[in-house]
């Protein structure tokens, strides 16, 4: 199969399975960054610092510059990161599934 066929193959495949998990890839977002703002609320950050900080945590990268001090911010700050592996996980799930479809086509 013509590589540029498989590349446009994969494409409409991840858009096709992200418009279907987009309802809890949306509410994944949602929760993070209003977890994010919760934590720098208590934590005293502007608004701008507390999505950068719920994004790098929940993305797991976690560059350390930003660091919650008390026992609920640090919780909060775990519950980002269980939200983030579940974003990574479900949208690496929904290209493995349209790599795999992809894949299918080509042995057809």
């Amino acid at each position: 199969m013509d590589p540029r066929t498989m590349r446009r193959n994969f494409k409409a495949g991840l858009f096709s399975g992200l418009r279907v998990v987009w309802p809890i890839l949306s509410a994944l977002l949602t929760l993070i960054a209003s977890l994010g703002l919760v934590v720098g609320l208590i934590e005293h950050w502007s608004i701008q610092e507390s999505l950068y900080f719920a994004f790098v945590s929940g993305l797991t990268i976690g560059y350390g510059d930003l660091a919650p001090k008390t026992l609920l911010t640090r919780t909060l700050s775990v519950l980002i990161g269980i939200c983030g592996v579940l974003l990574t996980a479900l949208v690496a799930a929904v290209a493995v599934k349209a790599l795999g479809t992809t894949g299918a086509d080509e042995k057809e």
